[in-house]
């Protein structure tokens, strides 16, 4: 799902629309449909868990990781920034306990073999690898992404999607940069999440869009633009 967009447009239109159906030999009432360009892209996402099942590779486990945030970004939606701001304040609280007041977090991810985080090579033998939870890229990234689609909807591409984008970069260099300070795990929302509200908000301010950022609703306007859909069709 991740590389049908980028496979498709190589691909002929009639391999992207036509559907084939299969059904199951003894349940025909269960039935599966895809596409030639599905099946395609699918080709290099089972070699990649392939390759990640036989040799359990760093870089196999980042690009599945990867595709996870990428899926779990684009699926996902905060509806409205009041809603994204209330659920990163609290996970912001919810990574400090579990990283600085007990041992759980940071032994599951160090135990728990599967494609959960990102890991980043070191010249610490002790530590071999540094890691980023995929928790740490998608919860803020789905409001990132959330800036994107309210720059989208008022025909602004890239103004506060920017805004929000750098506060992450800066959130994420800053955990990086603390972590190797003081070796030791960190948790990332701590500085992710005042970055990317932060950055927004002195946008946001400046612009004098406060209002309007807080009375942005994604799911009341794509209901309106259905509404208006459907009355043009009839």
């Amino acid at each position: 799902a991740t590389l049908l967009p980028a496979i498709k447009r190589f691909l002929p239109q009639k391999w992207n629309d036509n559907l084939i159906v299969w059904r199951f030999p003894y349940f025909r009432s269960l039935e599966v449909e895809f596409t030639i360009s599905q099946i395609i892209s699918a080709i290099p996402g089972t070699l990649f868990c392939a390759w990640y099942a036989s040799k359990k590779h760093w870089l196999a486990n980042n690009i599945l990781g990867l595709a996870f945030c990428i899926q779990g970004i684009e699926m996902l939606s905060l509806g409205s920034f009041k809603t994204g701001a209330i659920l990163l304040a609290g996970l912001f609280v919810y990574d400090i306990f579990w990283v600085f007041f007990t041992p759980v977090m940071v032994s599951v991810a160090k135990s728990f073999d599967a494609p959960i985080k990102l890991l980043f090579p070191t010249s610490d033998s002790a530590r071999p690898f540094s890691m980023l939870g995929l928790g740490d890229i998608v919860i803020p990234g789905i409001f990132v992404a959330l800036a994107l689609r309210f720059d989208v909807s008022r025909g602004k591409d890239g103004q506060y999607f920017n805004s929000a984008f750098l506060g992450y970069t800066v959130g994420l260099a800053l955990t990086i940069f603390i972590m190797n300070w003081f070796q030791a795990a960190q948790p990332a929302l701590l500085y992710i999440v005042p970055a990317v509200i932060g950055f927004m908000a002195v946008h946001t301010v400046w612009n004098g869009d406060v209002k309007q950022v807080l009375a942005f609703d994604e799911s009341s306007k794509t209901t309106s633009e259905a509404t208006a859909e459907s009355e043009e069709t009839e």
